[in-house]
């Protein structure tokens, strides 16, 4: 792929801070996703787009649905419309009592949940083995709310992101308010996580993915950077913004043009950023 001409590295230098200390950015297994129990690794998804969703994926496998009648009434004709070709368990119709005893306290169920398998790992090199030359990816910087997370999964779905990276430590459940967030698109979007994000960056430069973080204090707008080929997105944290490593080996920093605040909410950067990035690319 020609590199543009305004396209430099910012520090070509600085991934050498981390050389010699290479652990491995496959995927690390999402423990934190799986209650213990009898259940093991089987989470519990609740609102009805994630639960349709999940019914309809046949890389998830779906043990137990719980329905409230008033629920059942609503979502036959939309279980029939999933077809047979995917195997699903028989509706339970239980009490709303029945169903918040099994999801965190003050959740908005919609009065249907679904007992799931978890979905397959997918790693950064996967990720990179995406042949389209306008291939988007998303990376996350130290994004910890799921609400944010499940919103930017939503999005990078909604535009056609191949996945969302995003570091181990500290990240969100998948399971749960991100799931419910992201309104099903996890079930389509893989969620990657990796142990170095700066690591991950090189696997995707080396994959001629173009790395442009946003940055509030950036020279140049997002929608003056002329993308082409394949494009990451690299956001930081509300507040934080982008950690100084990360963004000193993106190759470019741009920023969305904004006036009456600093910053703007994560998720609605996400959108605007992979919006952008479509209408370029």
């Amino acid at each position: 792929m020609a590199k543009h001409k305004r396209f430099k590295r910012l520090a070509k230098g600085s991934a050498r801070e981390v050389e010699g200390r290479r652990p491995s950015n496959r995927a690390r297994p999402r423990s934190q996703d799986h209650p213990g129990g009898a259940e093991g690794r089987r989470v519990w998804l609740f609102g009805v787009h994630p639960v349709l969703a999940a019914l309809g994926n046949p890389g998830r496998t779906c043990h137990r649905l719980l329905m409230m009648r008033q629920a059942a009434d609503s979502l036959v004709s939309r279980l029939e419309s999933l077809g047979r070709e995917v195997p699903r368990p028989r509706a339970e119709i239980v009490d709303r009592k029945d169903i918040e005893s099994l999801l965190p306290p003050g959740v908005v169920h919609q009065g249907v949940a679904v007992l799931a398998g978890p979905l397959a790992e997918v790693s950064i090199e996967e990720i990179c083995q995406n042949t389209s030359d306008s291939a988007l990816v998303v990376v996350l910087d130290q994004a910890t709310d799921p609400h944010n997370v499940g919103a930017v999964v939503r999005s990078a779905a909604a535009f056609g992101a191949v996945g969302v990276v995003m570091q181990d430590r500290h990240a969100p459940d998948t399971q749960g308010i991100l799931a419910k967030t992201a309104s099903g698109a996890l079930e389509t979007v893989p969620l990657v996580r990796v142990t170095n994000l700066v690591l991950a960056m090189e696997l995707l430069k080396k994959a001629q993915y173009w790395c442009i973080g946003l940055d509030s204090a950036a020279r140049d707008t997002l929608s003056a950077s002329k993308l082409s080929g394949r494009t990451a997105l690299i956001l930081g944290s509300e507040g934080e913004g982008l950690r100084r490593l990360v963004a000193e080996n993106c190759d470019l920093l741009v920023r969305i043009p904004i006036s009456g605040m600093e910053s703007l909410n994560l998720s609605n950067a996400a959108a605007i950023a992979l919006y952008e990035a479509t209408r370029q690319t």
